[in-house]
């Protein structure tokens, strides 16, 4: 039987995810089906992890009772919205600008990459507790130039998103740092289309603003959903997210509340995952794929 070129296709693909798929099976899906388990459980005793039943009482607890959870993720969620086009512009800009033909553009490329080698979650971390990255502090703001940039925003903007700029701002250069892994990935998309579009489309007339709208983006737009799922990932897993702290305070202080903290675990996995479906469900609207996949 001879295979079409999209059966062969989905074979390769699935070669490279089989070492991915065979570490999941034996280091990933027991702990990960008994986490889910343990939302319905809590532990009375450490001593032999002794389980009690409670059904969805860790879930109703988590949206009726407890005060931080709820506003913790919507927190959480609204950081992700504005860094999420914050990042992705910026990375786009800056591989669109290294990839040009410029003297010493390995070095820039570099530079904007060192961070994602050596900002570990540890050094994010001790960096954030110094108040690096810092911007908007309202006293030395008001005594020096007299303008309170807080004020500001949320005098021109609704709550909820001067909230979000400010707090982006003030979290401007770790943001920016943190978009290495996506100018790397923009960088590769962008060396990997054909200079002959650009070839046809100048002969067509097409100035350079018309070439990246054109042509550029439309064919960097798998490079695109790759990126927007990865800086999504990537946001809700940071070093500085407060709903991890939230899980972690929740599993090993006090009680050691095993059970509630997986279930909060989980209500955030879902909510992770239903984002990704969000994005992945409508790429078939703008992303394009240089030839049919047929």
């Amino acid at each position: 039987m001879k295979l079409t070129l999209a059966h062969r296709r989905a074979l390769q693909g699935l070669m490279f995810i089989t070492p991915w798929l065979m570490g999941f099976a034996l280091f990933i899906a027991d702990p990960f089906i008994r986490s889910f388990q343990l939302t319905f459980h809590k532990v009375e005793m450490m001593d032999g992890f002794s389980l009690a039943w409670v059904g969805y009482a860790n879930y109703v607890e988590a949206f009726t009772i407890d005060i931080d959870f709820v506003p913790q993720l919507l927190r959480v969620l609204r950081n992700m919205v504005v860094e999420l086009p914050v990042i992705m512009v910026f990375a786009l800009v800056v591989a669109y600008l290294t990839n040009q033909k410029i003297r010493g553009r390995t070095l820039f490329r570099a530079v904007f990459f060192l961070p994602v080698v050596i900002a570990s979650g540890l050094v994010i971390q001790q960096l954030n507790s110094q108040g690096v990255g810092t911007i908007i502090d309202q006293s030395a703001t008001s005594g020096m130039t007299g303008i309170d940039l807080t004020d500001l925003l949320y005098q021109y903007l609704p709550e909820f998103m001067a909230t979000s700029v400010a707090q982006v701002i003030n979290r401007l250069q770790l943001v920016l740092w943190r978009s290495g892994i996506q100018i790397l990935l923009f960088l590769a998309g962008l060396q990997g289309i054909s200079t002959t579009l650009y070839e046809a489309a100048k002969v067509d007339g097409a100035t350079e603003w018309e070439l990246f709208w054109k042509v550029t983006l439309p064919n960097l737009s798998p490079v695109i959903l790759v990126n927007a799922i990865y800086t999504v990932v990537d946001s809700f897993t940071d070093a500085l997210n407060p709903m991890l702290n939230l899980i972690r305070n929740r599993a090993f202080s006090g009680q050691f509340r095993l059970g509630y903290a997986a279930a909060l675990g989980w209500v955030y996995f879902a909510v992770i995952f239903l984002i990704i479906l969000l994005i992945w469900g409508t790429s078939k609207k703008w992303v394009f794929y240089g030839g049919e996949r047929n």
